[in-house]
């Protein structure tokens, strides 16, 4: 395919209702990039029964200039690529893989950068001290390095496992050199979040599929800063009981909207327009997911 149009390609499963194709598709158009963003859903036919390793080879083979990955491959990506950034090393996830002109396949992670941007964008100013985050899988570490390099200074990340949240804290802190998170259970989140600045839920409750949320809103009040990672819907049942307790809120979609923004600049050389890029993603409807 010509360098001057892009050929972009999303590696999963299950991702029938993704945004991202369009919304590469609408920037590359927009910056004069003719662009083709094919869905690589490994639950399907021709791919379904391919290794990564196979469906890779024939990207870099049908000249694909870029790739994300979403589940179940972020990790597994990471031994089947010629380099990987430090930061996408250290947190042992892979979302982003740009593939240059002579083939070779170099890792990145824009779920970090992007949660970071949305919440300098949309949480400035709040304070940080101390946060709560409550999920410790999916994008948990990458949320968690983001907060612990911006600003917060003691991060509990809670999860229905523990072990799991403690070994998520200990990879941070080791990251990030200090003891900035702490893992704990969910047993008594609700006082643990009324003594702290903030709160983030990083679990899946408040999607589509899993109404709800993930602690009891009620320890919330007028000083506490909420973010949410889940997107489909904009305002999930967090983010609604938050807003009605006086808090600053920041939704999902922008995250959701700068991980692309990056991986896009990744993939082209180009700075997109984060403006224009997050009215497209909102003009898609409220009903799909990636």
């Amino acid at each position: 395919m010509p360098r001057d149009s892009l050929l972009l390609g999303l590696i999963g499963q299950g991702l029938t209702l993704s945004r991202t194709p369009a919304l590469h598709e609408a920037e590359g158009l927009a910056n004069g990039r003719a662009t083709v963003y094919r869905r690589l859903d490994t639950l399907t036919d021709p791919l379904r029964g391919k290794s990564l390793a196979e469906i890779l080879d024939a990207a870099r083979i049908t000249g694909f200039n870029g790739l994300n990955i979403t589940h179940p491959y972020k990790q597994e990506v990471l031994p089947l690529l010629d380099g990987v950034s430090d930061q996408a090393a250290q947190l042992g996830s892979v979302n982003t893989v740009v593939i240059s002109p002579e083939g070779r396949l170099t890792g990145y992670n824009t779920d970090t950068s992007g949660f970071a941007r949305g919440l300098e964008e949309g949480l400035g100013g709040v304070p940080m001290a101390t946060a709560v985050q409550v999920g410790a899988g999916g994008v948990g570490n990458a949320v968690a390095y983001a907060l612990a390099t911006h600003g917060v200074e003691h991060l509990y990340v809670a999860d229905l496992e523990p072990a799991r949240a403690q070994a998520l804290a200990e990879s941070i802190n080791e990251i990030v050199g200090r003891k900035a998170v702490e893992g704990i259970g969910l047993d008594g989140i609700e006082e643990t979040i009324a003594g702290a600045s903030g709160v983030v839920n990083a679990t899946p409750m408040g999607t589509l599929h899993h109404p709800g949320t993930a602690f009891d809103t009620s320890c919330l009040t007028p000083d506490h800063w909420v973010a949410d990672v889940v997107y489909m819907p904009v305002e999930t049942q967090l983010l609604a009981d938050a807003r009605a307790r006086g808090c600053r809120t920041l939704d999902g979609t922008r995250m959701a909207v700068y991980q692309a923004v990056d991986a896009f600049e990744l993939f082209t050389g180009i700075a997109p327009s984060p403006e224009r890029m997050r009215q497209t993603f909102l003009s898609l409807g409220l009903a799909s997911a990636q």
